[in-house]
């Protein structure tokens, strides 16, 4: 969680303002403010070599194109992650996320969800009766 540049600030000056050594204003702002004791001490250190404004976090740019990605997979409606992968040379890991980015599921069709799966042969009562006197199990 990111606290406001204001909030550090009011740590840093309740501490200024404390008579109490260091470590006892430390553990008292830790309780008014709410917040762990190592947080301000880290606002403490950086207070003195730069500034106590939140870090932006760095998002670099993506090796995969969203637009030429969602115009393959189009056009490619079959295609493995594997195959994209080689087209766009990248990892297959990489093409998963970049679809999971985009909202792209798998493919989904009924021959894999369980239409042209081979079902289990039903075996005859009268065949299963036989079956379990032949093995013996029942007398």
């Amino acid at each position: 969680m990111t606290y406001s540049l204001d909030l550090r600030k009011k740590v840093l000056q309740f501490l200024e303002k404390g008579n109490s050594t260091k470590e006892a204003a430390v553990k008292e702002a830790a309780v008014v403010f709410g917040i762990s004791t190592r947080t301000i001490w880290h606002w403490m250190r950086r207070g003195k070599e730069e500034s106590l404004a939140p870090k932006s976090r760095r998002t670099g740019g993506y090796k995969i194109d969203e637009e030429q990605l969602r115009k393959y997979i189009a056009e490619h409606p079959d295609a493995y992650l594997r195959e994209i992968a080689e087209v766009f040379k990248t990892t297959l890991y990489a093409i998963f996320y970049a679809c999971k980015r985009l909202k792209i599921t798998l493919k989904k069709n009924d021959f894999l969800q369980g239409e042209g799966r081979s079902k289990k042969r039903a075996i005859p009562q009268s065949d299963k009766r036989d079956s379990i006197r032949e093995s013996g199990i029942c007398g």
